[in-house]
């Protein structure tokens, strides 16, 4: 029975478990059954001890199950940073272990490369339509003058169309090149032939349909195995699935296809630490194998084979923009109920939620970062 049918939180046990769990929230504003939107409603008794035991993993998956609510997820995951308890809601054997995989071998080598395409982004281009606006942007939309999502993923095209100085009859690479948005747009509005590139059949299917006609060709291929030349290479939402040991390949893929006086521009969550970690819920339920690079890791992957000339970080525009996706997922759950489960449902809550309180809390960065190649010229980027 889901949490929906019950009529309220229990009476938590007085046990150890409780006692440490509240200690551990102590002067961070939350309270357990307490009184505000952010603070959780708990339905199962065993919900302290298996926090403890399982941390954030445990959190997501107790969630998951319906064993607490929150009407602020978002709110919650944001106190929950801020006092401290993201890196500390892994346990050690998890932060331990990943290290050691992530040490040992390549968690996004070629031969895993499609995991995630097939973990997540083929999970339905209907639940992606109804949750994203109509350019099928996946990633961060840029409101600085946006009242709206669709106006803020237009925004953010343009704004990427515009850093890369794109002319008629350009070739531009999109790596990554999701449901077709940028590919779509830039082709259309500024006169481009695009080739693209994703991992995802489902992606590759309905961005061939929505490119249809356009000078644009949209292929299933891993990065490491693009061939050819560009003038301009562009990657949106995509370096987070690279890993780190890969950094330095996937830099040295875009010199050898970026074209003499080239421009690439590099749209990517940022992490502010350099630390190799990953939430293992994350990791587990939405982008297996995915780890977010920090500032100093693109910086030396990139060294002596591009040149940087601009980054801006819109982090804070993250946060805008999951919640826009989180409203738009809900009022759709009624129709995708019929092919999707309760426990779909809540997966995607706890994610758009808990993603959007870690970008409010400046837990997470967006940069968009442009390199260039070989060029003579001043760069000025457009805001």
């Amino acid at each position: 029975m889901t949490s929906d049918h019950r009529i309220g939180p229990i009476a938590l046990p007085d046990n150890r478990a409780r006692r440490v769990l509240e200690s551990l929230l102590e002067d961070s504003g939350i309270s357990l059954n307490g009184d505000a939107p952010w603070d959780p409603q708990i339905y199962n008794p065993d919900f302290c001890a298996r926090i403890l035991r399982q941390g954030s993993l445990g959190l997501g998956e107790s969630y998951m199950d319906g064993w607490w609510e929150c009407e602020r997820l978002d709110e919650l995951a944001r106190r929950l940073l801020l006092h401290g308890l993201g890196e500390r809601a892994r346990p050690p054997s998890d932060r331990l272990m990943y290290r050691l995989q992530a040490g040992l071998m390549n968690l996004q080598s070629k031969a895993r490369a499609y995991m995630v395409g097939e973990a997540h982004y083929d999970l339905g281009n209907d639940l992606f339509e109804r949750m994203l606006d109509p350019t099928m942007c996946y990633s961060c939309g840029y409101w600085k003058e946006a009242d709206s999502l669709h106006e803020a993923q237009l925004a953010k095209l343009e704004l990427a169309c515009r850093k890369l100085e794109l002319r008629p009859g350009m070739r531009v690479l999109d790596i990554g090149c999701g449901w077709g948005s940028f590919a779509e747009h830039a082709a259309r509005h500024h006169g481009v032939s695009v080739t693209g590139i994703t991992i995802s059949r489902e992606q590759a299917a309905l961005a061939q349909q929505r490119c249809s006609g356009l000078p644009v060709e949209i292929h299933l291929e891993d990065y490491r195995d693009i061939d050819g030349r560009f003038d301009r290479i562009v990657s949106i939402g995509m370096f987070e699935h690279v890993g780190h040991r890969n950094y330095r390949a996937y830099f040295e893929t875009v010199q050898r296809v970026l074209a003499d006086d080239g421009l690439f521009l590099l749209h990517t969550i940022g992490s502010n630490s350099s630390h190799i970690t990953v939430d293992p819920w994350i990791d587990r339920y939405i982008f297996p194998n995915g780890v977010l690079p920090s500032a100093r890791q693109v910086a030396d992957a990139s060294e002596d084979l591009l040149l940087m000339e601009d980054w801006q970080n819109f982090g804070p525009d993250y946060d805008t923009t999951l919640m826009a996706w989180l409203k738009n997922f809900e009022h759709a759950w009624p129709e995708l109920a019929e092919r999707y489960s309760e426990r779909t449902h809540r997966m995607f809550r706890y994610y758009l939620s808990v993603c959007a309180g870690a970008f409010r809390g400046r837990d997470m960065q967006l940069w968009q970062v442009v390199f260039s190649r070989d060029r003579a010229s001043r760069y000025d980027a457009p805001r």
